[in-house]
């Protein structure tokens, strides 16, 4: 190769790296852009930032699956995220929200397709613990799945009570919480209860605790000892959006105090909320059954 060809092809590589570099610094102020709309709950306009990107990574994907899954499109959530994980197969974050993604199609498609769903869920929640033990939502969700999921689909009691184990290690209140959950599911009420108090504990300032104390209590047609853990969880986080929205599916779910409900309702979806709380069409829908529909 003469000397002017290697020159020509040094320039046309050193070209590509900058045009790479280019796109990766004009997508980087985009997805922060995105990010930021995805935080503050405005799915749609978050979307429009990231398809626009013209080069996508796996963040952009990932956040793309995101949004979908938050606006209840999980056909283009899973989409979205497998390409995430093809493009990052060790991100451990991925793998989770390509499992919960495949849950929720699992739980809103019909009985042939319901069952290759679930499946993927499970591979994808146990790739996700396998990368990263200690995450704790990732250990979560593969307990919930074990809890509810049939043998058949790699579910199972067992399974779920090694997870539990795995859980208190990380959280010592959040394994009372995953204890509770299987003794309720084994119809063990007491013990149910037991352990919920002991999350309670452990972990006072939690206002999430309380709300499952709450939803407990109230599953018992114990509204009064219900509303004291409210109330409690209020005292520590008054106005929380998340309290709101439990408090008012609890009075919905019961057909109790439905007034009270409506408003609360209201107020959540007049709230400044996060992508940690559950979205608005969530809120709407149970205000619309608060009002007879």
């Amino acid at each position: 190769m003469t000397l002017g060809r290697v020159l020509e092809q040094r320039v046309r590589i050193i070209a590509a790296v900058a045009m790479m570099a280019g796109a990766a610094w004009a997508a980087s102020p985009d997805i922060a852009v995105a990010r930021k709309l995805y935080d503050s709950t405005d799915f749609e306009q978050s979307l429009k930032v990231l398809l626009a990107i013209p080069s996508k990574d796996g963040a952009v994907y990932d956040l793309i699956g995101r949004n979908y899954y938050m606006q209840g499109d999980y056909k283009r959530a899973t989409e979205a995220l497998e390409r995430a994980v093809a493009a990052e197969p060790a991100n451990a974050g991925y793998a989770l929200w390509l499992g919960r993604a495949y849950g929720r199609r699992a739980e809103t498609s019909s009985p042939f397709t319901a069952p290759a769903h679930a499946s993927k869920a499970r591979q994808y929640f146990e790739k996700s613990v396998r990368l990263n033990p200690m995450n704790l939502e990732a250990q979560s969700d593969l307990f919930e799945y074990y809890l509810e999921a049939p043998g058949l689909l790699g579910g199972g009691l067992d399974k779920a009570q090694a997870s539990a184990a795995n859980i208190a290690k990380i959280s010592p209140a959040d394994g009372q919480l995953a204890e509770a959950e299987l003794a309720e599911k084994r119809q063990e009420t007491a013990s149910a209860e037991e352990h919920l108090r002991r999350a309670v504990e452990l972990a006072p300032r939690q206002i999430g605790k309380l709300i499952d104390l709450a939803r407990f209590l109230a599953k018992q047609g114990r509204f009064q000892e219900a509303e004291q853990s409210f109330d409690h969880a209020e005292k520590i986080a008054p106005n929380s959006p998340r309290l709101l929205f439990a408090r008012a599916e609890i009075y919905v779910k019961a057909h109790r105090n439905l007034e009270v409900a409506k408003e609360l309702l209201k107020r959540y979806l007049a709230a400044e909320l996060t992508a940690d709380d559950p979205p608005k069409w969530q809120a709407a829908k149970l205000l619309h059954q608060a009002q007879g529909g």
